[in-house]
């Protein structure tokens, strides 16, 4: 049973409960308390002294702004106006509070708004399916489109509209960059003769590639029911994260063992019993850490795509709350961030984990 949970936390990526597991089963004590305090209850120290500093720091910001609006009116208006100013803040008056770093406080209070907010929008949506459940089965009789909810969405929306556009991107990354890959690690002069493609085109950045899919798209799709802001924002997304995939292939396909080459002679295997039987086993550690680089610069290009090409993705959200300028607007970009970055450390693990089952699985056989 121990051997098996930690097999499972190992697969997981969350190697720092072993020494749990084996301090629980009786297994050296001493050891493996000192790893488990090393491996999780000093990152969890960090994480409190990160909280405590971000505390510090925003209530010394929100003072520093506080005493500036306070001297400000008092320069303009006299010592009148600076003592409601300083009354004002201090009842917690929405109109006049400091606009600066939130405190860990108000984001979580942010974070709680946004799922109420949610909560609220989910209700509305409901309503609406059942408001217009009738006229919509007519519709369908008649052979017509279903009329949907056009709403404003919640942060949980977007937040689903981003992984779908990040999922789409890194299917189209993997789906033009393994091929290439392995036709090009196939071949030294293909891998000489395009190398200089891969170099210039793998820096440009993503605003680039951006405009260059919109003009193309905008030609070719003309039928306004399409959402071009999706398929804009998909293709960007794995234009600009392909390339790790790419050059991965190639040198995971160009460094297969010359014995297994030999094998496949031997065996007299066609070109796509030679691919799938030999090559692509052999070059699979090399083509998954691509992948795993590749999902997380797209989930990195992601915000930036979104927000130019008006896709209601976390892009969206973000660029919104910020030209909102409200009191809470702040609060909610923090709340952004951090869910952006456990998506990203989500979807990494992910990956770590379908590599660790594939080489399992290779291992195994």
């Amino acid at each position: 049973m121990k051997n098996k949970s930690i097999k499972t936390v190992r697969f997981l990526g969350l190697g720092f409960l072993e020494p749990l597991i084996r301090l629980f089963s009786g297994e050296e004590p001493a050891r493996n308390g000192k790893l488990f305090a090393k491996k999780a209850l000093l990152p969890l120290f960090s994480i409190i002294l990160f909280i405590g500093l971000w505390h510090i720091g925003a209530t010394a910001l929100y003072n520093s702004e506080a005493a500036v609006r306070i001297e400000k009116a008092r320069e303009e208006q006299g010592e009148a106006a600076a003592t409601a100013m300083k009354e004002c803040i201090a009842s917690g008056d929405v109109s006049c509070q400091p606009n600066t770093l939130p405190s860990p406080t108000k984001v979580y209070q942010a974070y709680l708004a946004l799922w109420q907010d949610h909560l609220a929008i989910a209700q509305k949506k409901s309503d609406f399916k059942a408001r217009v459940s009738a006229t919509n089965a007519q519709r369908e009789a008649q052979g017509l489109a279903p009329i949907t909810y056009t709403g404003r969405p919640s942060f949980l929306d977007q937040v689903g509209t981003s992984l779908k556009t990040v999922a789409a991107g890194c299917l189209l990354a993997m789906l033009v960059a393994v091929p290439i890959g392995i036709i090009m690690g196939l071949s030294n002069s293909l891998r000489t003769s395009f190398n200089w493609l891969i170099q210039i085109f793998k820096p440009v950045s993503p605003v680039v590639w951006l405009l260059l899919v919109f003009m193309i798209v905008k030609t070719v799709i003309t039928d306004p029911s399409m959402d071009k802001s999706f398929i804009i924002s998909f293709i960007s997304v794995g234009l600009c994260a392909m390339w790790a995939t790419l050059v991965n292939t190639s040198m995971g396909v160009a460094t297969v063992d010359k014995d297994y080459i030999n094998v496949a002679r031997v065996l007299k295997l066609n070109i796509a019993q030679n691919i799938f039987k030999i090559i692509l086993p052999a070059s699979l550690p090399l083509i998954f850490t691509g992948l795993r680089i590749t999902v997380s610069v797209a989930w990195m290009v992601l915000i930036a795509i979104e927000l130019l090409a008006q896709s209601p993705g976390l892009g969206s959200f973000v660029w919104e709350e910020f030209q909102n300028g409200a009191n809470d607007s702040n609060a909610k970009i923090i709340v952004a961030m951090f869910i952006i970055g456990l998506i990203g450390f989500l979807l990494d693990r992910i990956m770590l984990s379908v590599q660790n089952l594939m080489s399992f699985n290779k291992g195994i056989a």
